[in-house]
């Protein structure tokens, strides 16, 4: 069996036990309103690996403080938590890319928590420090498969790209490639860290991530001449910049609503800034 069915397996076995699990926790007991007379709300999350390491660090800080709430974080990518938080399965799903015309009619309030990067990644090694947008999306549809089409050694250049259903995926597809495929070549992952820990292993792969997984490990392309930093995501010069959202099944209420606040107030978004760009 190849690397990519491997992966893909995987990608499927995860999915379906954070199904399994989900149906079993049901909403966890969410608070949907009213005084719950001193016991323990639990609110589950669920949904994109981008969103999930943000989010398990504001449920910390929200919680550190209190003893009548409690908050899961499960990953599974965005399309699981869309259809997640859709159907009640859990309280609130996490997303990291805007919702499709058919997803916006599933019920569904959206709350933008942060904003974020998608930084085109290589091995550190790499000669290559700025490509345009365009000859990413070349690249990654396989029409330019060799490095020193692109300034770089000749060198046959390995694809990375993360799974179907994944924001980080749909958010490039959206705002790169544009209507045309990922080639069917490219190697794919099931998360962010995943897909960077493998560039990191190949002198001649590129792949993409949020800016919130950059590290040393890997080198982030300048696109267009616009560097890959936070800065040049606030002031809109850097060109692939997507929303992470925090999605609920109609308007919140109790608990959820209370957390969701706090995320957008000003401890919830020092804590966003720190990795992300804040929206408020």
């Amino acid at each position: 069996m190849n690397t990519k069915r491997l992966i893909r397996r995987s990608t499927l076995v995860t999915a379906v036990l954070l199904a399994v699990a989900l149906a079993l926790t049901g909403c966890g007991g969410g608070d949907n309103g009213g005084d719950n007379g001193g016991q323990v709300t639990t609110i589950t999350m669920a949904g994109s690996t981008t969103v999930q390491p943000l989010a398990e660090e504001l449920a910390n800080n929200f919680t550190a403080t209190r003893t009548d709430v409690q908050i899961t974080v499960s990953g599974g990518g965005s399309s699981v938590g869309i259809q997640a938080a859709a159907a009640g399965t859990v309280d609130i799903g996490m997303a990291s890319r805007d919702l499709k015309p058919e997803e916006e009619a599933l019920g569904l309030v959206v709350h933008v928590i942060a904003r974020d990067g998608i930084a085109i990644i290589s091995h550190p090694s790499q000669n290559v420090a700025n490509v345009t947008k365009n000859q990413v999306k070349l690249i990654f549809a396989g029409n330019i498969t060799n490095w020193a089409e692109v300034g770089g050694a000749e060198a046959k250049i390995n694809v990375y790209a993360r799974e179907e259903g994944s924001g980080t995926r749909g958010a490039f597809e959206e705002m790169v490639m544009k209507g045309t495929s990922i080639t069917s070549s490219a190697l794919l992952f099931p998360s962010n860290g995943a897909l960077r820990t493998a560039v990191a292993g190949d002198p001649n792969g590129i792949g993409f991530i949020s800016f919130g997984y950059l590290d040393d490990s890997v080198k982030a392309f300048a696109i267009d001449g616009v560097g890959a930093t936070v800065e040049n995501a606030k002031n809109a010069t850097y060109p692939i910049v997507r929303p992470l959202l925090l999605l609920t099944k109609g308007t919140p209420t109790g608990k959820v609503q209370e957390f969701i606040d706090w995320c957008l107030g000003p401890v919830g978004q020092a804590i966003v800034a720190k990795h992300y760009i804040p929206v408020m």
